[in-house]
């Protein structure tokens, strides 16, 4: 089956920086189009950014300039660097797998925190 399992988050200074990762198995990771959202206590979940299977990336205007979603094909890897982080960054953070029309599969998140 397929799994999507995330890692890197912790406690972290504001101005800080963290490297999330999510790694796909049971399935061909490279024709996926990958996605970080994340979801603050008592808030929807949001997506963060996007990279599509042939590279190509969009943030939300929040993380902009401050996060970069990249993927490693051969690693089944897609990462997300997160620098500058501010208190509002704090939230889980959730790993996505799409691949239309019916393909879409979650990861269990990982916990960021940002202390002021």
């Amino acid at each position: 089956q397929v799994q999507l399992v995330e890692s890197g988050g912790d406690l972290v200074q504001a101005g800080g920086s963290l490297r999330l990762s999510c790694v796909v198995s049971g399935t061909i990771f490279s024709i996926y189009n990958m996605a970080w959202y994340r979801q603050a206590p008592g808030k929807l979940r949001e997506l963060v950014a996007t990279i599509t299977s042939g590279g190509t990336t969009t943030y939300a205007d929040s993380v902009k300039g401050r996060f970069t979603i990249s993927r490693v094909n051969t690693k089944n890897t897609v990462y997300l660097q997160m620098n500058d982080l501010k208190p509002e960054d704090t939230a889980v953070y959730y790993c996505n797998a799409v691949k239309q029309p019916s393909r879409d599969f979650w990861g269990q998140g990982t916990q960021v925190t940002v202390s002021s």
